[in-house]
């Protein structure tokens, strides 16, 4: 395939991705993310003012109101550059995180990187730029990923792990060896922090340590239960049947693996769906919670703001009716871990599945 196709190609499937995760069902139907497993313990006598409740926090070095984040998930193509402006701008309002979409589209053809700028609307929240783990073994990547990163003027770089998403594609690139000394590389070469996520498969407490050893400053779970790849990509193929599309680590079974296997700030994502799920995430270690689907559709029905807005007062009412006065406090409490989710656990203490210690 010339260069032209290839390039014409990856924007053709951006554009196909934000359209299906639109218009059609892509949601995970096997596995739930496990939030609503998670029960806090309710205080009828909190003894505290909830206007007074202090959910503010910071990410690299920058005030947040809320430890909330709009998640990667466009860019490179014409209609993307409306959607990245208008939630980055959303995001800056509600003093919550940003991140783009694989920038691999700006990195191939320049004239694409204005889909990805943002920093004039969100001159004060975080930016995170993003690139695939696989992406950066090809030579001199980490270098253009560099360059790619100042032309947003980025705070922070997320290195996505896809196998799922790339073992489905027929075009997909199902070569991962070496995916873990590219991040090293890029560790030595890339004047941001690193942050590794996942795509809604889930990160295992094992995979996270190597990460962390590797030089992640960050681990983004993006377990399952929340928008499949998987399932997209299936469905741009014509494979709906496919029986990988739904494979994964639930979200909170990979945000309890992980908090308890590394010392990293945690981003839970996967399937986060309001300030309640938010709240839970960081009750089970998380330090931050993103998501992209939500704010996506929300985007599309023109509320993405009072969305945001809703999540921040969702997440304060959570620490207010467990009597928690800050993020530090709300973090310390207590829950029941039921259901699915607490078989899921067990069967790993147990049997030694996962993580390896």
């Amino acid at each position: 395939m010339a260069m032209s196709d290839i390039k014409e190609e990856i924007q053709r499937r951006k554009e196909e991705h934000v359209g299906f995760v639109l218009k059609k069902e892509v949601q995970n139907r096997s596995l739930s993310p496990g939030f609503e497993d998670i029960q806090f313990g309710y205080s009828a006598l909190p003894e505290i003012d909830f206007y007074r409740v202090d959910i503010k926090t910071r990410m690299f070095g920058k005030d947040l109101s809320a430890p909330l984040m709009i998640d990667a998930m466009t860019g490179g193509y014409p209609k993307a550059k409306r959607i990245n402006r208008d939630l980055a701008e959303a995001a800056e309002e509600t003093g919550i995180a940003f991140a783009v979409g694989s920038q691999r589209a700006m990195i191939e053809e320049p004239i694409l990187a204005d889909t990805y700028k943002v920093r004039d609307v969100a001159p004060n929240i975080p930016i995170l730029g993003n690139i695939g783990a696989v992406n950066l073994k090809e030579r001199g990547m980490a270098f253009r990923v560099e360059g790619a990163l100042k032309a947003i003027d980025a705070d922070a770089l997320q290195i996505h792990l896809n196998p799922l998403q790339e073992i489905i594609q027929p075009e997909g690139d199902r070569n991962f060896e070496g995916c873990l000394a590219a991040i090293e590389r890029a560790r030595d070469l890339i004047d941001v922090p690193i942050v590794i996520k996942e795509v809604g498969s889930g990160i295992t407490g094992e995979i996270a340590r190597r990460l962390e050893k590797a030089g992640a400053r960050m681990i983004n779970v993006s377990g399952a239960g929340g928008t499949s790849w998987g399932r997209i990509e299936s469905l741009r193929h014509k494979r709906e049947g496919h029986g990988l599309s739904d494979v994964g680590i639930p979200t909170a079974v990979s945000l309890i693996d992980v908090s308890g296997s590394v010392k990293l700030p945690i981003i839970a994502s996967g399937g986060v769906r309001s300030g309640v799920d938010a709240a839970k995430s960081i009750m089970l270690g998380a330090s931050y919670a993103a998501a992209a689907f939500p704010f996506l559709a929300a985007w599309d029905a023109g509320t993405a703001g009072n969305v945001i807005a809703t999540w921040k007062e969702e997440l304060q009412a959570v620490a207010f009716l467990t009597g928690s006065r800050n993020l530090k406090e709300l973090a310390k409490n207590n829950v029941l871990i039921t259901g699915r989710t607490r078989e899921n656990l067990r069967a790993m203490q147990e049997r030694g599945k996962w993580t390896r210690r």
